[in-house]
């Protein structure tokens, strides 16, 4: 996939009216759109993942997949605020010429979808064939296609909601108050924070999973009474994301993923979701416990052409990015 920027030349006004300047969109493209430009694919990433979508959802995307260069489009944007190119709190502020850090305004979903339509006026997309996007990439594809400025002829949502539950809202809370816990957080550093962006991860892990995953996978089969293979496997994982992105982006993501509210400046839940006249398919992980399948059935039940899948898995939320097989197979008309 090829790296681009789009630069924004006029203010940006998020949904709480603040503003920034310079707004710069980082995204990734793959193939080239045909000349009855119907072969658009524009995937929405999840909290931690960057525009490169054939890096993270490999199997589903990529040179050999289902959805691959050679008959699509392939595009996706980095979001507001994220780490990978996208305006986010690193980013300089012009007025201090200084990173933002936690200066960075607020944003929400409908911010995210604002964005995504910016970039889709500046590359003249007016149809795509398939939006999709899982957990919070699932929330923007929900908001993108409420703007009403594109044609989606298909909506794929997977693991995903339309309004957070206070159960995923804690979980979130419970990992800021990790961040906000490290005092370097308040430091105004571009390592600020990371040994509590390490800690929130380690939460947010137990949210991703479930019981039996780690009984298949962590388990020690000696009597001992330290080194246990779910702790090295929780400081792996706290680590891993720490040496890669920046606590200021993950503690405002989460903000982001706790606003979602389709209802928000609207009548209903039930009315917003109604007016979507694409083709869904609404995909549910079994044993998600962060979004779990209610969620999933409820945006069926109110979309008009929407379909339900359920995909049986051990993995818990992770599973909409590690069941492969299954979603290439519910996916396959698509292609």
């Amino acid at each position: 996939m090829n790296l681009q920027h789009y630069q924004h030349d006029l203010p940006f006004e998020f949904e709480n009216g603040e503003i920034i300047e310079n707004l710069t969109i980082a995204y990734h493209t793959a193939g080239k759109i045909n000349p009855e430009k119907n072969n658009i694919i524009w995937v929405c990433h999840a909290l931690t993942a960057n525009s490169n979508v054939f890096e993270w959802w490999e199997g589903l995307f990529g040179e050999n997949d289902l959805f691959n260069p050679n008959d699509h489009f392939i595009i996706c944007a980095n979001v507001i605020g994220s780490h990978y190119g996208t305006t986010n709190p690193l980013s300089t502020n012009p007025k201090t010429n200084q990173p933002y850090y936690r200066d960075f305004p607020t944003f929400t979903i409908k911010d995210f979808a604002k964005a995504h339509q910016l970039l889709a006026d500046y590359l003249n997309i007016n149809e795509i064939d398939v939006l999709i996007g899982g957990s919070l990439g699932g929330q923007q594809a929900l908001e993108f296609t409420l703007l009403n400025k594109v044609k989606i002829n298909n909506l794929v949502l997977l693991a995903t909601n339309v309004v957070h539950s206070p159960w995923g809202i804690a979980f979130n809370e419970s990992q800021r108050l990790a961040i906000e816990a490290d005092s370097t957080f308040n430091e105004k550093k571009d390592d600020g924070g990371n040994n509590g962006l390490i800690t929130a991860r380690t939460i947010a892990m137990l949210s991703y999973r479930t019981y039996q995953i780690y009984e298949e996978k962590q388990k020690d089969e000696n009597h001992i009474s330290d080194f246990f293979r779910a702790s090295s496997y929780q400081k792996y994982q706290g680590q891993k994301l720490a040496d890669r992105f920046n606590a200021y982006s993950y503690w405002y993501l989460s903000k982001a993923m706790d606003s979602q509210n389709l209802a928000r400046d609207r009548k209903t839940l039930e009315e917003a979701l109604h007016t979507i006249k694409a083709k869904t398919y609404v995909i549910g992980i079994s044993s998600d416990i962060l979004f779990p399948v209610s969620e999933q059935k409820y945006i069926a039940d109110n979309i008009p052409n929407a379909t339900y899948f359920e995909i049986d898995s051990i993995y818990g939320h992770d599973g909409f990015l590690i069941e492969i097989k299954a979603l290439n197979k519910v996916l396959k008309e698509l292609a």
